[in-house]
């Protein structure tokens, strides 16, 4: 406890020195600095002290969201704070040369651009906790349980599964379903636990590739407007090989055996779960139309869709059953009260009527917070110049295709979404085909290592001491044998 509190306070002074350090840089810099210089245009930062403290307090912070395994301290905490300095130094660093408009200008752009991911991606979230508090994937999952299929036969299925089902819900939950399907037929077959958690992992990322749903990478690539919805199908195949190269390298160490016995028992879909799977194709349907033949942004019928949802939970509260008094019920839909009951001290079960509000609070906030920050980050290292450096020494110098080659292998040790964000901000020059190639690297690069990818690390959690770093680590070489070939393919089947 001691050394815990020593290192929280050893935290607290670093952020109070740095606050300190901050406020003095203002108030010490001359008057003449805040006036507004019109003409002054493209500062360069990158070799100043402010370029300097502003990498620091980056790498300080993801260094922060790189141990959160660790620490246990969720990953959105330093990078929000980190994006708060990073900005605070961007506008004194203009300041001091006489531009006192250029850093708010920068920043509200990228607020901005940040609210259109951000209202998008809630309401897709929403829509996935919806049908998982509606039961429609354990559903799936007691099915394939209760199926007796073999463990071989599962591997496959939760693979592909797996593959066709994160384009359009996120990998992350995808990984979860099958992960928690092969954990259940699992038990004792250790090596087809982990080549399964590994399998489905490699499926996930690779699937949600080829969809602008299926990660918030491509989503990013989709809402800029640089690849129209329907090409992004042109990585469908790139994507398959991706997957089942390494998944037929695994595929020789699964047990030739039966499923082990499950307790499993059969769950069945809530009522309105089929209406809402429903609603969320009619939905995505709406986005794509709106955005390809009227070039409306994607959000606006993501947020439609989710205020019909929003009305089809009113339908559902009206429809609940609102009370058990000692047994009695007053309403119907049983299925409904297992988890909606809330024991209170006057031994009277009180059944909580359904309420969409509480599924829109189990959206991954972390998650979304996390994102604005490195939004803002990466927009603050943007406007001191950096990205333009980077860009010119990554793309100037090793050509779009080594350099979409490295991006990928960079968002194993680093989260797809701050580097694709940057390529984003950078914006090199690049055909259709090869944004689609920095897509593709960015989405799967991931499976690589099992840090790499929330899905990976959500199995980590799901399978302790089976499906571990080491593990996924031993297989790296046939995910990486994938990951090169499905580059290969692109560019034969695509062009460069």
């Amino acid at each position: 406890m001691k050394k815990l509190l020593t290192q929280h306070n050893y935290i607290s002074l670093l952020v109070v020195a740095l606050m300190l350090v901050l406020l003095a840089s203002m108030l010490y810099t001359p008057a003449w600095a805040f006036t507004v210089n019109k003409e002054q245009q493209d500062i360069d930062l990158t070799g100043s002290i402010f370029g300097y403290l502003s990498l620091l307090i980056f790498f300080v912070g993801y260094l922060f969201v790189l141990g959160e395994e660790f620490t246990r301290l969720r990953k959105s905490k330093p990078i929000i704070i980190a994006a708060g300095f990073i900005w605070l130094i961007v506008g004194i660093g203009y300041a001091v040369h006489g531009d006192t408009e250029t850093a708010g200008i920068a920043v509200r752009h990228n607020i901005l651009e940040y609210a259109e991911l951000f209202l998008f991606l809630l309401a897709a979230m929403t829509f996935i906790n919806m049908m998982e508090e509606r039961n429609v994937f354990a559903a799936l999952r007691s099915w394939l349980v209760l199926k007796n299929f073999s463990i071989l036969q599962i591997y496959w299925i939760t693979g592909t599964l797996a593959f066709f089902i994160s384009p359009l819900a996120d990998n992350l939950s995808t990984a979860l379903l099958m992960g928690a399907v092969v954990l259940a037929v699992g038990n004792n077959y250790t090596k087809f636990v982990t080549v399964g958690c590994i399998n489905v992992v490699v499926a996930a990322n690779a699937g949600g590739a080829f969809s602008p749903f299926g990660d918030i990478t491509t989503l990013m690539v989709w809402q800029k407007g640089i690849v129209q919805f329907e090409e992004f199908f042109n990585l469908f195949i790139p994507s398959l090989v991706n997957w089942l190269v390494p998944a037929l390298i695994m595929s020789f160490v699964v047990e030739k055996a039966p499923p082990a016995l499950s307790k499993e028992q059969q769950q069945n879909m809530k009522r309105g779960g089929n209406t809402v799977i429903l609603l969320f194709l009619m939905t995505i349907a709406v986005s794509v139309s709106a955005h390809s033949i009227l070039n409306l942004p994607p959000v606006l019928g993501m947020m439609t869709g989710l205020g019909i949802l929003k009305l089809y939970g009113y339908y559902l509260c009206q429809h609940e059953p609102s009370v058990i008094d000692h047994g009695h019920i007053h309403h119907h839909h049983k299925d409904n009260i297992q988890d909606m009951r809330n024991v209170r001290g006057d031994h009277t079960d009180v059944i909580r009527r359904f309420d969409i509000f509480n599924v829109v609070e189990r959206a991954s906030w972390d998650t979304l917070m996390f994102f604005y920050g490195v939004v803002l980050c990466v927009g603050g290292l943007s406007t001191l110049g950096y990205l333009a450096l980077l860009s010119d020494k990554l793309y100037g110098s090793l050509g779009t295709i080594w350099a979409n080659s490295l991006i990928g292998v960079l968002s194993a040790v680093i989260d797809n979404i701050p580097v694709m964000f940057a390529v984003l901000t950078m914006n090199p020059v690049m055909n259709t085909n090869e944004w689609l190639l920095v897509t593709l690297t960015a989405g799967v690069g991931g499976s690589l290592l099992s840090v790499g990818s929330a899905a990976g690390i959500a199995l980590m959690g799901q399978a302790q001491g089976t499906y571990t770093f080491i593990s996924h680590l031993k297989w790296s070489w046939a995910i990486a044998l994938g990951y090169v070939l499905s580059i290969f393919t692109h560019l034969w089947i695509n062009g460069t």
